[in-house]
């Protein structure tokens, strides 16, 4: 008699959270609140039950620089994509000194919180991956399963350097110009909204090119809008954010808190990648249970160049998950 009563108040446990996650995913736009009171908005696609996070880069770029490119997962999963905080439509706080990487976690946590999911799945991409690692190391157990498109290393050593100089050597004299008259556009306050977005654009039409193994194929590769959304936070994102949340990181190095991390990993990067591939090798020899898939002829938007490869690589190691 226990054990049926047992039973049945598992099957209404289940069901109770089941219930409030599908609630929870039933509004495909709107606003978590965090335990600070900063909004965070976020945008969901899909009507399967297996639900992803997806972690957008930067820091300070928003949920539009990878929604685009990332809709093919929506054919098999329900994906949740949010703005970081100080980034695109969530709040932009006036005391940035809750730009920094523990509250990253925070959030994160909170987004996860809002919709129910005791155990998660995140797919980042750039900046993103260290953000998802981060969270992990913080949250054991909780993430199950992770995707990294582009990385930044686990450790941040001469990377800088090395990937200045790359992306440098990959813009002319020309290009480099109008690449810094852009920023000077976007960062004027007392410009138009219509004229800072065009300097978004401007920008951006320049700053993909050396993120990509054929440049000049930007316009039909890049489906994700870098300037869709709101162009305040766009600009505080690029002239506040970054800065602020890359130096909150310091000399990072994450390597010996991975190796208690559980999730299995999925490490893709392009062979043309300005982010040097014996860096990113170091994800799969810190984490226990990490692949490397390198990508021939593309670079930073390995998803978005080579697709036909990689979506089906990404879905049969997601697949994989209910096989164990």
């Amino acid at each position: 008699m226990r054990f049926k009563n047992l039973l049945a108040a598992t099957a209404f446990v289940l069901s109770t959270f089941h219930t409030a996650h599908a609630q929870a995913l039933s509004k495909k736009e709107g606003f978590v609140t965090t335990p600070d009171s900063a909004r965070l908005f976020y945008r969901s696609i899909g009507t399967a039950k297996d639900t992803i996070i997806a972690i957008h880069g930067g820091p300070g770029v928003d949920l539009e620089s990878i929604y685009g490119d990332f809709l093919p997962l929506a054919r098999h999963h329900t994906v949740i994509f949010y703005d970081q905080r100080g980034a695109g439509r969530s709040t932009l706080p006036r005391d940035t000194t809750t730009l920094n990487a523990d509250q990253q976690v925070k959030d994160l946590d909170a987004i996860r919180n809002n919709f129910h999911l005791k155990h998660v799945t995140l797919v980042a991409h750039s900046y993103g991956p260290l953000l998802a690692a981060t969270y992990a190391i913080a949250h054991p157990g909780v993430v199950t399963h992770m995707v990294f498109f582009g990385p930044v290393p686990p450790r941040r050593g001469d990377f800088w350097q090395r990937f200045g100089k790359s992306m440098q050597i990959k813009l002319d004299s020309t290009q480099l110009r109008k690449l810094a008259d852009a920023n000077r556009r976007l960062n004027d306050m007392t410009a138009s909204s219509d004229a800072m977005r065009q300097a978004c654009r401007d920008y951006w039409a320049i700053g993909v090119r050396p993120r990509l193994a054929e440049p000049d194929r930007v316009p039909s590769v890049i489906h994700a809008d870098l300037c869709a959304s709101d162009i305040h936070g766009i600009q505080y994102g690029l002239a506040h954010t970054n800065p602020a949340v890359m130096a909150s990181y310091g000399d990072w190095d994450i390597r010996a808190a991975l190796k208690n991390v559980s999730a299995v990993t999925l490490v893709v990067h392009g062979e043309e990648e300005s982010i040097p591939m014996d860096l990113i090798e170091e994800w799969t020899t810190a984490l226990p249970h990490a692949t490397l898939l390198k990508i021939p002829r593309a670079a930073h938007f390995t998803y978005a160049e080579r697709p036909g490869l990689v979506w089906p690589a990404v879905e049969r190691f997601l697949a994989a998950r209910t096989l164990h």
